[in-house]
């Protein structure tokens, strides 16, 4: 179910993708690139389980280092991932963390999740709901008429929001929204800016 239990949601912030075109591109380091190709893959993992789905989480780790510690790992793996981390140190692997709390909201199920020093960076995928800001001139102070006004609401918009940040604090993020869920997806590093420091503040 898509997490509409706080009036103003975290909305993903603007695109960069429109800068001028004669602007240098930025170098992206090798850390983060290999971040977003993890970012990318959970999101497309919860995305082929469908919508309105309550928030799931994913530890991040170093693949070269997972398969140190377990070689039998390497036989579990896809090929193409095992010869992806043979070849890049910073590629990483996800593991979906089980068994999350029920709260009532994504700052309170972030609060409570610390990881150990084997771990070096994490991912949440989460739906949640836009409205414009006109909106909330209308919402209920009452959560279940809240919940229900902006469910019904004639000009809300669905999105899942994909965010990963490494153990250094640095982001990736992935916005998809239901309207265009045909595998029009927006990416860049900053993209939703409050849930990249609520994983941030796990690792503190």
């Amino acid at each position: 179910m898509a997490d509409t239990t706080s009036p103003a949601p975290d909305q993903p912030a603007p695109s960069t993708s429109g800068a001028a075109d004669d602007a240098p591109a930025p170098i992206v380091p090798l850390a983060q690139l290999a971040l977003a190709d993890a970012v990318r893959d959970v999101e497309a993992h919860v995305a082929a389980d469908g919508w309105d789905a309550p928030p799931r989480v994913f530890a991040l780790v170093r693949t070269a280092d997972a398969m140190a510690a377990d070689p039998s790992l390497a036989d579990r793996l896809p090929p193409e991932v095992v010869t992806a981390a043979r070849g890049i140190p910073d590629h990483l692997v996800s593991v979906e963390q089980e068994g999350l709390p029920d709260v009532d909201t994504l700052e309170d199920l972030l609060a409570g999740i610390s990881w150990p020093d084997t771990v070096d960076g994490a991912a949440i995928v989460a739906e949640r709901v836009i409205l414009p800001p006109s909106a909330e001139e209308g919402l209920p102070s009452d959560p279940a008429a809240a919940l229900a006004y902006l469910s019904s609401h004639p000009d809300r918009q669905d999105v899942r929001l994909a965010v990963g940040v490494l153990r250094d604090g640095t982001p990736w993020c992935a916005v998809r929204t239901r309207t265009d869920d045909g595998g029009d997806v927006a990416f860049g590093p900053d993209l939703v800016p409050g849930l990249i420091e609520g994983l941030r503040a796990t690792f503190e």
